[in-house]
Protein backbone atom coordinates (compact mmCIF):
# COMPACT_ATOMS: atom_id res chain seq x y z
CA UNK A 1 0.00 0.00 0.00
CA UNK A 2 1.59 3.27 -1.11
CA UNK A 3 2.38 5.81 1.61
CA UNK A 4 1.37 9.42 1.15
CA UNK A 5 2.54 12.55 2.92
CA UNK A 6 0.94 13.00 6.32
CA UNK A 7 -2.55 14.48 6.11
CA UNK A 8 -5.35 14.93 8.57
CA UNK A 9 -5.65 12.66 11.55
CA UNK A 10 -8.05 9.82 12.17
CA UNK A 11 -11.80 10.44 12.37
CA UNK A 12 -13.75 11.38 15.45
CA UNK A 13 -15.31 8.91 17.87
CA UNK A 14 -13.85 5.52 18.70
CA UNK A 15 -11.20 5.83 15.98
CA UNK A 16 -9.84 9.06 17.45
CA UNK A 17 -9.83 7.56 20.94
CA UNK A 18 -7.93 4.53 19.70
CA UNK A 19 -5.36 6.79 18.06
CA UNK A 20 -4.98 8.89 21.18
CA UNK A 21 -4.49 5.78 23.28
CA UNK A 22 -1.73 4.46 21.07
CA UNK A 23 0.08 7.77 20.81
CA UNK A 24 -0.12 8.75 24.48
CA UNK A 25 0.28 5.27 25.91
CA UNK A 26 -2.53 5.87 28.40
CA UNK A 27 -6.04 4.54 28.68
CA UNK A 28 -8.73 6.90 27.43
CA UNK A 29 -11.86 6.02 29.37
CA UNK A 30 -15.37 7.17 28.45
CA UNK A 31 -14.87 10.06 30.89
CA UNK A 32 -15.23 12.36 27.88
CA UNK A 33 -18.94 11.88 28.57
CA UNK A 34 -20.72 13.69 31.40
CA UNK A 35 -21.53 11.35 34.24
CA UNK A 36 -25.13 10.35 34.85
CA UNK A 37 -26.95 12.46 37.47
CA UNK A 38 -26.81 11.13 41.00
CA UNK A 39 -30.49 11.89 41.57
CA UNK A 40 -33.05 10.05 39.46
CA UNK A 41 -34.92 12.28 37.04
CA UNK A 42 -37.12 11.94 34.03
CA UNK A 43 -35.10 10.67 31.11
CA UNK A 44 -34.81 12.63 27.90
CA UNK A 45 -36.65 11.57 24.75
CA UNK A 46 -36.53 12.48 21.06
CA UNK A 47 -38.15 11.70 17.73
CA UNK A 48 -37.08 11.23 14.13
CA UNK A 49 -38.16 13.48 11.24
CA UNK A 50 -40.98 12.26 9.02
CA UNK A 51 -40.00 10.59 5.72
CA UNK A 52 -40.76 12.75 2.68
CA UNK A 53 -41.63 10.17 0.00
CA UNK A 54 -45.11 9.08 -1.11
CA UNK A 55 -45.04 5.58 0.42
CA UNK A 56 -45.60 4.35 3.97
CA UNK A 57 -42.64 2.33 5.25
CA UNK A 58 -42.34 -1.20 6.58
CA UNK A 59 -39.36 -2.84 8.25
CA UNK A 60 -38.25 -6.30 9.23
CA UNK A 61 -35.11 -7.71 10.91
CA UNK A 62 -33.27 -10.83 9.75
CA UNK A 63 -30.61 -12.91 11.52
CA UNK A 64 -27.90 -14.24 9.18
CA UNK A 65 -25.13 -16.78 9.84
CA UNK A 66 -22.10 -17.14 7.57
CA UNK A 67 -21.33 -20.76 8.39
CA UNK A 68 -18.22 -20.78 6.20
CA UNK A 69 -16.51 -17.80 7.86
CA UNK A 70 -15.07 -17.75 11.39
CA UNK A 71 -15.79 -14.54 13.24
CA UNK A 72 -12.59 -12.45 13.07
CA UNK A 73 -13.32 -10.85 16.46
CA UNK A 74 -14.44 -14.02 18.24
CA UNK A 75 -12.42 -17.01 16.92
CA UNK A 76 -14.09 -20.37 17.21
CA UNK A 77 -17.57 -19.28 16.19
CA UNK A 78 -19.22 -18.58 12.85
CA UNK A 79 -19.84 -15.00 11.81
CA UNK A 80 -23.39 -13.86 12.69
CA UNK A 81 -25.04 -10.64 11.55
CA UNK A 82 -28.29 -8.77 11.98
CA UNK A 83 -29.75 -6.81 9.08
CA UNK A 84 -32.96 -4.86 8.66
CA UNK A 85 -34.91 -4.30 5.46
CA UNK A 86 -36.87 -1.05 4.98
CA UNK A 87 -39.38 -0.92 2.15
CA UNK A 88 -42.62 0.60 0.82
CA UNK A 89 -45.83 -0.81 2.23
CA UNK A 90 -49.53 -0.04 1.85
CA UNK A 91 -50.59 1.20 5.29
CA UNK A 92 -48.74 3.74 7.46
CA UNK A 93 -47.72 2.90 11.01
CA UNK A 94 -49.40 4.62 13.93
CA UNK A 95 -49.01 4.45 17.69
CA UNK A 96 -47.63 1.15 18.92
CA UNK A 97 -47.52 -0.15 15.33
CA UNK A 98 -44.40 1.96 14.82
CA UNK A 99 -41.28 -0.18 15.09
CA UNK A 100 -38.85 0.53 17.91
CA UNK A 101 -35.70 2.42 17.06
CA UNK A 102 -33.77 -0.11 19.17
CA UNK A 103 -34.64 -3.20 21.13
CA UNK A 104 -34.77 -2.46 24.90
CA UNK A 105 -31.51 -4.25 25.80
CA UNK A 106 -29.66 -2.65 22.92
CA UNK A 107 -31.09 0.75 23.82
CA UNK A 108 -29.86 0.53 27.41
CA UNK A 109 -26.37 -0.40 26.29
CA UNK A 110 -26.30 2.23 23.54
CA UNK A 111 -26.89 4.98 26.12
CA UNK A 112 -24.62 3.42 28.76
CA UNK A 113 -20.93 3.97 29.44
CA UNK A 114 -19.66 1.74 26.59
CA UNK A 115 -22.43 2.56 24.12
CA UNK A 116 -21.99 4.65 20.99
CA UNK A 117 -24.26 7.43 22.27
CA UNK A 118 -21.77 8.05 25.08
CA UNK A 119 -18.55 6.79 23.56
CA UNK A 120 -18.86 8.40 20.13
CA UNK A 121 -21.28 11.26 20.76
CA UNK A 122 -20.71 12.05 24.47
CA UNK A 123 -24.29 12.16 25.66
CA UNK A 124 -24.86 11.89 29.41
CA UNK A 125 -24.69 8.21 30.35
CA UNK A 126 -28.12 6.78 31.20
CA UNK A 127 -29.86 10.10 30.69
CA UNK A 128 -31.83 9.27 27.50
CA UNK A 129 -34.62 6.73 27.09
CA UNK A 130 -33.48 5.33 23.76
CA UNK A 131 -36.01 2.48 23.96
CA UNK A 132 -38.82 5.06 23.72
CA UNK A 133 -37.65 6.37 20.35
CA UNK A 134 -39.87 5.06 17.56
CA UNK A 135 -39.38 4.84 13.82
CA UNK A 136 -42.06 5.73 11.24
CA UNK A 137 -42.11 2.15 9.94
CA UNK A 138 -44.58 -0.67 10.57
CA UNK A 139 -42.84 -3.82 11.73
CA UNK A 140 -43.14 -6.91 9.49
CA UNK A 141 -45.70 -5.22 7.26
CA UNK A 142 -46.34 -6.80 3.84
CA UNK A 143 -44.54 -5.11 0.97
CA UNK A 144 -46.54 -2.82 -1.29
CA UNK A 145 -48.08 -5.15 -3.88
CA UNK A 146 -47.78 -4.74 -7.63
CA UNK A 147 -45.28 -2.87 -9.74
CA UNK A 148 -41.73 -3.69 -10.80
CA UNK A 149 -39.10 -4.99 -8.39
CA UNK A 150 -37.41 -2.12 -6.57
CA UNK A 151 -33.76 -1.03 -6.52
CA UNK A 152 -31.85 -2.04 -3.41
CA UNK A 153 -29.58 0.23 -1.34
CA UNK A 154 -27.30 -1.14 1.38
CA UNK A 155 -26.39 1.05 4.36
CA UNK A 156 -23.31 0.66 6.59
CA UNK A 157 -22.93 2.77 9.78
CA UNK A 158 -19.80 4.37 11.21
CA UNK A 159 -17.23 2.55 13.32
CA UNK A 160 -18.83 1.66 16.64
CA UNK A 161 -22.30 2.78 15.54
CA UNK A 162 -25.29 0.41 15.27
CA UNK A 163 -27.26 0.00 12.05
CA UNK A 164 -30.11 2.08 13.49
CA UNK A 165 -28.03 5.29 13.62
CA UNK A 166 -28.94 6.20 10.02
CA UNK A 167 -32.68 5.54 10.27
CA UNK A 168 -33.84 9.04 9.23
CA UNK A 169 -32.04 8.71 5.89
CA UNK A 170 -32.95 5.05 5.43
CA UNK A 171 -36.67 5.58 6.08
CA UNK A 172 -36.71 8.45 3.62
CA UNK A 173 -35.19 6.32 0.85
CA UNK A 174 -37.71 3.56 1.56
CA UNK A 175 -40.56 6.08 1.40
CA UNK A 176 -39.32 7.05 -2.08
CA UNK A 177 -39.60 3.47 -3.33
CA UNK A 178 -36.28 1.81 -2.47
CA UNK A 179 -35.65 -1.33 -0.46
CA UNK A 180 -32.89 -0.41 1.97
CA UNK A 181 -30.83 -3.03 3.80
CA UNK A 182 -29.03 -1.84 6.94
CA UNK A 183 -26.14 -3.94 8.24
CA UNK A 184 -24.88 -4.34 11.81
CA UNK A 185 -21.17 -5.23 11.87
CA UNK A 186 -21.07 -7.50 14.92
CA UNK A 187 -18.44 -6.70 17.61
CA UNK A 188 -17.74 -3.44 15.76
CA UNK A 189 -21.16 -1.91 16.45
CA UNK A 190 -21.61 -0.77 20.04
CA UNK A 191 -24.16 -3.55 20.42
CA UNK A 192 -26.10 -6.01 18.27
CA UNK A 193 -29.29 -7.59 19.63
CA UNK A 194 -30.00 -11.13 18.41
CA UNK A 195 -33.38 -12.90 18.37
CA UNK A 196 -32.42 -15.23 21.25
CA UNK A 197 -31.97 -12.23 23.54
CA UNK A 198 -28.19 -12.19 23.28
CA UNK A 199 -26.35 -8.87 23.01
CA UNK A 200 -22.99 -8.80 21.22
CA UNK A 201 -21.08 -5.70 22.29
CA UNK A 202 -18.18 -3.89 20.62
CA UNK A 203 -14.62 -5.10 21.15
CA UNK A 204 -13.16 -1.62 20.66
CA UNK A 205 -13.70 -0.01 24.10
CA UNK A 206 -11.89 -2.92 25.75
CA UNK A 207 -8.90 -2.41 23.49
CA UNK A 208 -8.21 1.12 24.71
CA UNK A 209 -4.91 1.30 26.54
CA UNK A 210 -3.66 -2.05 25.23
CA UNK A 211 0.15 -1.77 25.14
CA UNK A 212 1.57 -1.81 21.62
CA UNK A 213 -1.83 -1.64 19.94
CA UNK A 214 -1.31 -1.23 16.17
CA UNK A 215 -4.03 1.24 15.18
CA UNK A 216 -3.49 0.83 11.44
CA UNK A 217 -3.69 -2.97 11.59
CA UNK A 218 -6.83 -2.80 13.72
CA UNK A 219 -8.58 -0.46 11.30
CA UNK A 220 -7.55 -2.54 8.28
CA UNK A 221 -9.01 -5.60 10.00
CA UNK A 222 -12.21 -3.71 10.75
CA UNK A 223 -12.61 -2.60 7.14
CA UNK A 224 -11.84 -6.06 5.75
CA UNK A 225 -14.46 -7.54 8.09
CA UNK A 226 -17.03 -4.93 7.02
CA UNK A 227 -16.43 -5.58 3.32
CA UNK A 228 -16.72 -9.34 3.88
CA UNK A 229 -19.95 -8.76 5.83
CA UNK A 230 -21.37 -6.69 2.99
CA UNK A 231 -20.50 -9.19 0.29
CA UNK A 232 -22.06 -11.97 2.38
CA UNK A 233 -25.25 -9.91 2.74
CA UNK A 234 -25.30 -9.47 -1.05
CA UNK A 235 -25.09 -13.26 -1.41
CA UNK A 236 -27.87 -13.75 1.12
CA UNK A 237 -30.21 -11.32 -0.61
CA UNK A 238 -30.39 -13.78 -3.49
CA UNK A 239 -31.51 -16.45 -1.04
CA UNK A 240 -33.96 -14.10 0.68
CA UNK A 241 -35.80 -13.42 -2.57
CA UNK A 242 -37.57 -16.76 -2.08
CA UNK A 243 -37.36 -16.98 1.74
CA UNK A 244 -40.68 -17.26 3.55
CA UNK A 245 -39.21 -15.59 6.63
CA UNK A 246 -39.70 -12.24 4.94
CA UNK A 247 -43.03 -10.41 5.04
CA UNK A 248 -45.38 -11.09 2.13
CA UNK A 249 -44.16 -9.73 -1.19
CA UNK A 250 -40.83 -8.40 0.10
CA UNK A 251 -38.57 -11.03 -1.43
CA UNK A 252 -40.06 -10.57 -4.86
CA UNK A 253 -39.62 -6.80 -4.65
CA UNK A 254 -35.81 -7.03 -4.53
CA UNK A 255 -34.22 -6.02 -7.84
CA UNK A 256 -30.68 -7.33 -7.46
CA UNK A 257 -29.64 -5.96 -10.84
CA UNK A 258 -29.87 -2.42 -9.39
CA UNK A 259 -27.86 -2.21 -6.17
CA UNK A 260 -26.39 0.88 -4.55
CA UNK A 261 -24.66 1.41 -1.24
CA UNK A 262 -24.29 4.31 1.18
CA UNK A 263 -22.50 4.64 4.49
CA UNK A 264 -21.31 7.10 7.07
CA UNK A 265 -17.68 7.46 8.19
CA UNK A 266 -16.21 3.92 8.24
CA UNK A 267 -19.46 2.88 6.55
CA UNK A 268 -18.74 5.30 3.70
CA UNK A 269 -15.27 3.76 3.39
CA UNK A 270 -16.97 0.34 3.40
CA UNK A 271 -19.35 1.41 0.62
CA UNK A 272 -16.70 2.49 -1.89
CA UNK A 273 -14.24 -0.27 -0.93
CA UNK A 274 -16.97 -2.87 -1.50
CA UNK A 275 -17.71 -1.23 -4.86
CA UNK A 276 -14.04 -1.68 -5.70
CA UNK A 277 -14.08 -5.33 -4.64
CA UNK A 278 -17.53 -6.38 -5.86
CA UNK A 279 -19.06 -5.42 -9.23
CA UNK A 280 -22.60 -6.07 -8.00
CA UNK A 281 -22.74 -2.56 -6.52
CA UNK A 282 -23.58 -0.05 -9.23
CA UNK A 283 -23.20 3.23 -7.35
CA UNK A 284 -22.05 4.39 -3.91
CA UNK A 285 -22.28 7.31 -1.49
CA UNK A 286 -19.56 8.06 1.05
CA UNK A 287 -20.85 10.25 3.87
CA UNK A 288 -17.67 11.80 5.32
CA UNK A 289 -15.60 8.62 5.55
CA UNK A 290 -11.84 8.77 5.05
CA UNK A 291 -10.24 6.35 2.57
CA UNK A 292 -6.83 5.79 4.12
CA UNK A 293 -5.33 4.08 7.14
CA UNK A 294 -2.87 5.42 9.71
CA UNK A 295 0.32 3.71 10.75
CA UNK A 296 0.74 1.70 13.97
CA UNK A 297 0.70 4.79 16.23
CA UNK A 298 -2.25 6.46 14.52
CA UNK A 299 -0.06 8.79 12.44
CA UNK A 300 0.68 8.83 8.71
CA UNK A 301 -1.43 8.14 5.63
CA UNK A 302 -1.51 4.77 3.86
CA UNK A 303 -3.94 4.65 0.97
CA UNK A 304 -6.60 1.98 0.58
CA UNK A 305 -6.80 -0.04 -2.62
CA UNK A 306 -9.95 1.78 -3.72
CA UNK A 307 -8.13 5.11 -3.37
CA UNK A 308 -5.09 3.85 -5.25
CA UNK A 309 -7.03 2.15 -8.06
CA UNK A 310 -10.07 4.44 -8.34
CA UNK A 311 -13.54 3.38 -9.51
CA UNK A 312 -15.17 3.04 -12.90
CA UNK A 313 -18.72 3.42 -11.56
CA UNK A 314 -20.53 6.48 -10.13
CA UNK A 315 -19.82 7.67 -6.61
CA UNK A 316 -20.75 10.68 -4.50
CA UNK A 317 -18.55 12.11 -1.76
CA UNK A 318 -20.38 14.17 0.87
CA UNK A 319 -18.10 16.05 3.25
CA UNK A 320 -18.72 18.26 6.27
CA UNK A 321 -17.59 21.65 7.46
CA UNK A 322 -15.09 20.25 9.98
CA UNK A 323 -11.47 21.29 9.56
CA UNK A 324 -10.21 17.82 8.62
CA UNK A 325 -13.02 17.04 6.19
CA UNK A 326 -14.66 19.14 3.49
CA UNK A 327 -13.90 18.35 -0.13
CA UNK A 328 -11.42 15.98 -1.72
CA UNK A 329 -8.67 18.65 -1.65
CA UNK A 330 -8.55 18.20 2.15
CA UNK A 331 -8.50 14.41 2.31
CA UNK A 332 -5.60 12.43 0.80
CA UNK A 333 -7.71 9.31 0.27
CA UNK A 334 -10.51 11.28 -1.38
CA UNK A 335 -8.00 13.10 -3.57
CA UNK A 336 -6.42 9.85 -4.73
CA UNK A 337 -9.83 8.29 -5.44
CA UNK A 338 -10.86 11.38 -7.39
CA UNK A 339 -7.70 11.44 -9.50
CA UNK A 340 -7.65 7.70 -10.23
CA UNK A 341 -11.36 7.17 -11.00
CA UNK A 342 -12.76 6.91 -14.50
CA UNK A 343 -16.50 7.04 -13.86
CA UNK A 344 -18.97 9.80 -12.99
CA UNK A 345 -18.28 11.45 -9.63
CA UNK A 346 -19.29 14.43 -7.54
CA UNK A 347 -18.07 15.92 -4.27
CA UNK A 348 -20.21 18.19 -2.10
CA UNK A 349 -19.70 19.78 1.31
CA UNK A 350 -22.50 20.54 3.76
CA UNK A 351 -21.34 23.85 5.21
CA UNK A 352 -21.79 24.45 8.91
CA UNK A 353 -21.93 20.72 9.57
CA UNK A 354 -19.76 18.31 11.54
CA UNK A 355 -19.04 14.59 11.30
CA UNK A 356 -22.28 13.52 13.01
CA UNK A 357 -24.45 15.66 10.73
CA UNK A 358 -25.00 12.80 8.27
CA UNK A 359 -26.37 10.52 11.01
CA UNK A 360 -29.38 10.57 13.32
CA UNK A 361 -27.26 12.68 15.65
CA UNK A 362 -28.31 15.68 13.55
CA UNK A 363 -31.98 15.13 14.39
CA UNK A 364 -31.76 13.65 17.87
CA UNK A 365 -28.93 15.40 19.70
CA UNK A 366 -30.36 18.95 19.49
CA UNK A 367 -33.57 17.67 21.09
CA UNK A 368 -31.58 15.91 23.82
CA UNK A 369 -29.46 18.99 24.43
CA UNK A 370 -32.63 20.93 25.21
CA UNK A 371 -33.35 18.39 27.97
CA UNK A 372 -29.88 18.44 29.48
CA UNK A 373 -28.66 15.13 28.03
CA UNK A 374 -26.01 16.70 25.77
CA UNK A 375 -23.72 19.62 26.60
CA UNK A 376 -23.77 22.61 24.25
CA UNK A 377 -20.11 22.36 23.29
CA UNK A 378 -20.51 18.66 22.57
CA UNK A 379 -23.53 19.37 20.38
CA UNK A 380 -21.59 21.89 18.28
CA UNK A 381 -18.62 19.53 17.96
CA UNK A 382 -20.84 16.66 16.81
CA UNK A 383 -23.32 18.36 14.44
CA UNK A 384 -22.03 21.92 13.93
CA UNK A 385 -24.21 24.99 13.77
CA UNK A 386 -26.27 24.23 10.67
CA UNK A 387 -30.02 24.17 11.28
CA UNK A 388 -30.92 20.51 11.87
CA UNK A 389 -33.93 20.49 9.53
CA UNK A 390 -31.82 21.96 6.70
CA UNK A 391 -29.07 19.40 7.18
CA UNK A 392 -31.57 16.53 7.12
CA UNK A 393 -33.40 17.91 4.08
CA UNK A 394 -30.19 18.48 2.11
CA UNK A 395 -28.73 15.06 2.94
CA UNK A 396 -31.91 13.27 1.94
CA UNK A 397 -32.25 15.25 -1.28
CA UNK A 398 -28.71 14.69 -2.52
CA UNK A 399 -28.56 11.00 -1.62
CA UNK A 400 -31.95 10.36 -3.28
CA UNK A 401 -30.97 12.39 -6.35
CA UNK A 402 -27.81 10.32 -6.74
CA UNK A 403 -29.55 6.95 -6.48
CA UNK A 404 -32.48 8.07 -8.63
CA UNK A 405 -30.01 9.00 -11.35
CA UNK A 406 -27.92 5.84 -11.28
CA UNK A 407 -30.39 3.14 -10.18
CA UNK A 408 -33.60 4.46 -11.77
CA UNK A 409 -32.42 6.53 -14.73
CA UNK A 410 -34.20 9.63 -13.43
CA UNK A 411 -32.07 12.78 -13.29
CA UNK A 412 -33.42 15.84 -11.47
CA UNK A 413 -30.11 17.67 -12.21
CA UNK A 414 -29.53 18.51 -8.55
CA UNK A 415 -26.03 17.08 -8.86
CA UNK A 416 -25.12 19.15 -11.90
CA UNK A 417 -23.84 22.02 -9.72
CA UNK A 418 -24.80 24.50 -7.00
CA UNK A 419 -28.54 24.85 -6.43
CA UNK A 420 -30.45 27.84 -4.99
CA UNK A 421 -32.63 25.27 -3.19
CA UNK A 422 -29.64 24.19 -1.10
CA UNK A 423 -27.20 27.04 -0.56
CA UNK A 424 -25.67 24.94 2.24
CA UNK A 425 -24.19 22.55 -0.33
CA UNK A 426 -20.91 23.53 -1.92
CA UNK A 427 -19.49 21.67 -4.91
CA UNK A 428 -15.78 20.89 -5.07
CA UNK A 429 -13.93 22.07 -8.16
Amino acid sequence: MRKRAHGQGVRTGIVALLAATAVLGTAVAPAVAVAAPAVAERRASAWLPQPTGPYPVGTTAVHLTDAGRPDPWRPGRARELMISLWYPTARPAAGDDRARYMEPGAAEHFGGEDGAAVFNYRTVSGRTDWSAVRTHARRDAPALPGGRPRPVVLYSPGLGDPRTWGTALVEDLASRGYVVVTVDHTYDASEVAFPDGGLATSVFPGMLGTPGLDIGALLRKALRTRVDDTRFVLDELTVLRTDRRLPAGLGGSLDLTRIGMAGHSAGGFTAVQTMHDDPRITAGVNLDGQLHFPGPTGEGVFLSSVAEDGLDRPFLLMGTGSADSGDYHHQPGWDALWQHSRGWRADVTLTGSQHGSYTDAQSLLPQLAGQGAVAGEVLRADVGDIRPERAVLATRAYVASFFDRWLRGHDDHLLDGPSPRFPEMEFAR
